[in-house]
């Protein structure tokens, strides 16, 4: 092994959420930003993170979706649905939206993700203890980008796209988020050209492959195509620099 292989950080695998709803000037997406000192600190990005150990454990609470066949859509030898888990996850823990079902008030789920949040309730105990099963079918993959190898962070990010829930609110945590906003692929780009807002690459191209789709359905419908033929891994070749 070279010294240079030696110091390329590994990609942690993680999965980020283009929660989408319609509008009368077209889809809306929910975008958050990130404290100054986090992974992509300052910038404006979907929901997502990392996947962790708790996900693995979630797999008998999914639906609509098998551990082979979520294998086969990202084109993983293994651990496929952990992503599927993992971005249902974040997307409660981020903006309490739930793509699931099952025997809790929103006032209760509130209070949990509260909990999980403050780490004094598990993901997986949540999901027994409420009878939870995730719509894992509601995600529609559509990206996969995986952080230049120059970087000291470094991560392998599935993109899935959902349409928010009926009678669901997104609201960040304010303990893990500093800002949101509901804003069209235009006006996130335009803000970004101006300077109002930080976008950095893979986001302002997500961004931009957005674009063409005039409704949530039709954002959907695209993604499943996308999602059925084969999605392209797009890691950049970039300089070092701060992540």
């Amino acid at each position: 092994m070279t010294e240079m292989a030696t110091r390329i950080a590994p990609a942690r695998p993680s999965a980020t959420v283009v929660l989408a709803r319609d509008a009368e000037q077209g889809p809306e997406l929910f975008m958050v930003r990130r404290p100054l000192k986090a992974a992509f600190g300052a910038a404006y990005v979907f929901p997502g993170g990392v996947v962790d150990a708790s996900d693995r454990l979630a797999r008998a609470h999914c639906r609509g979706l098998d551990a082979a066949a979520a294998d086969r859509r990202l084109e993983v030898d293994r651990d496929g649905l952990d992503y599927y888990v993992a971005a249902i996850r974040e997307l409660f823990e981020e903006t309490g939206v739930l793509l699931a079902s099952g025997d809790a008030s929103a006032d209760v789920l509130a209070e949990c993700r509260r909990q999980i949040n403050a780490e004094t309730l598990g993901w997986s105990e949540f999901l027994a203890a409420r009878n939870v099963m995730l719509n894992v079918d509601a995600l529609a993959y559509f990206s996969h980008w995986i952080t230049p190898t120059a970087r000291a962070k470094r991560f392998t990010t599935r993109f899935f796209v959902a349409a928010l829930p009926d009678g669901q609110v997104a609201e960040h945590d304010p303990g893990e988020l500093t800002d949101s906003r509901w804003t069209t692929v235009d006006a996130a780009l335009e803000a970004g050209a101006r300077g109002e807002i930080e976008l950095r690459l893979p986001t302002r191209k997500t961004l931009e492959s957005l674009r063409p789709h005039a409704s949530v359905a039709a954002l959907l419908d695209w993604a499943r195509e996308r999602e059925a033929s084969g999605v392209e891994t797009i890691q950049p070749v970039l300089p070092p620099g701060p992540d």
